[in-house]
């Protein structure tokens, strides 16, 4: 039988540079920045070890604590340890994934946000589900397009941009961003209801594959290396393999997936595919996956302008489909709040 910690291994570590600890290893080491704790309250003299060993940890640390369900008192044991959050056994990898990541709207603006709100919650259950093997639930994905594409016919682009650009976390951000420009497109296109709303799904699932990008990549607060953007450049091939044999996933969902990266050039990749080769859905999405990735904040760049951000996609030439970029000068004149 897999103990424990194996078990607790097997469905994060992937995603978080881990380091276990006996109990009787703890003094040896300095506490790091998140501390997950799962001990025998029943031990003689185990709290009193693991509260003095934490005493020492940072000031912003997570402290994550884990009692069994029923009990009252575990619950006041991991506070006075000062646990930061206590999750029941057995643990679910969701909702410890979520507590690691701080994946919180302190003012609740975003999850309040009509349309916004709806959009979060389906990229959470994207990238958890993503995360841990689970099936991810289609219909309600799909049906979440509805919901963007009320809030950009009643609000507009500026609003749901002023919004979501206020998300901390990089890779959500950036498929808010990028799913509400892709639906703003879609309907100065004028595309049918249908067909914004598969767009709006092609676009909120475009990035899925980089829920299997370890964190320490996909939210370093830093430009990456090359080997990290090596690693980073495999997510359409791991979106996909999350998707191909996911029920009812189009071939069009796929093809936006797999080659969102594509260039009419052949400089993109994964396939370094070329002109007719690429796709109407895809050329849109990927020239809204570049304006949202120049116009995203970013800790270690500042956003650009979106008539900046523009101009960017008219100097990118024959990797872009020009008549669609000529299309896409509505984006130019998008207002939003320059310090969200």
């Amino acid at each position: 039988m897999r103990s424990k910690a194996a078990t607790i291994r097997c469905q994060i570590d992937e995603l978080f540079d881990l380091h276990y600890l006996d109990f009787d290893q703890i003094h040896g080491v300095e506490p790091p920045g998140d501390v997950l704790i799962d001990v025998d309250f029943g031990r003689s003299g185990s709290a009193a070890k693991v509260k003095e060993w934490l005493e020492r940890k940072p000031d912003d640390a997570k402290v994550v604590v884990a009692i069994d369900r029923t009990s009252h008192l575990q619950s006041i044991q991991a506070r006075a340890l000062g646990a930061t959050d206590i999750l029941p056994r057995p643990l679910d990898p969701k909702a410890l994934i979520k507590l690691l990541l701080g994946d919180v709207d302190p003012s609740d603006r975003i999850a309040a946000s009509p349309g916004v709100g709806e959009a979060l919650e389906s990229l959470r259950n994207i990238f958890e589900s993503t995360r841990v093997g689970k099936p991810l639930d289609m219909a309600a994905i799909d049906s979440t397009g509805e919901a963007v594409i009320r809030r950009m016919e009643e609000y507009g682009l500026g609003s749901w941009l002023d919004i979501v650009r206020r998300h901390h976390g990089q890779t959500y951000q950036h498929c808010l961003i990028v799913t509400g420009v892709t639906v703003a497109f879609a309907q100065h296109l004028g595309f049918s209801r249908s067909d914004q709303r598969r767009m709006s799904l092609g676009a909120m699932l475009h990035d899925i594959g980089k829920a299997r990008i370890p964190l320490a990549i996909l939210e370093k607060p830093a430009s990456l290396t090359a080997a990290e953007m090596a690693a980073m450049a495999k997510h359409p091939e791991y979106g996909l393999e999350a998707l191909k044999t996911a029920p009812g996933v189009s071939g069009e969902l796929l093809d936006i997936v797999t080659h969102h990266h594509e260039y009419l050039d052949g400089s993109g990749y994964p396939h370094r595919l070329r002109g007719s080769e690429i796709s109407d859905p895809v050329r849109i999405v990927t020239i809204c996956d570049v304006f949202g990735a120049l116009i995203e904040r970013r800790a270690y760049k500042p956003p650009l302008a979106s008539a900046r951000a523009y101009e960017i996609l008219l100097e990118m030439g024959s990797k872009l489909d020009r008549d669609l970029v000529r299309e896409f000068s509505f984006a130019r004149t998008v207002q939003f709040e320059a310090a969200a």
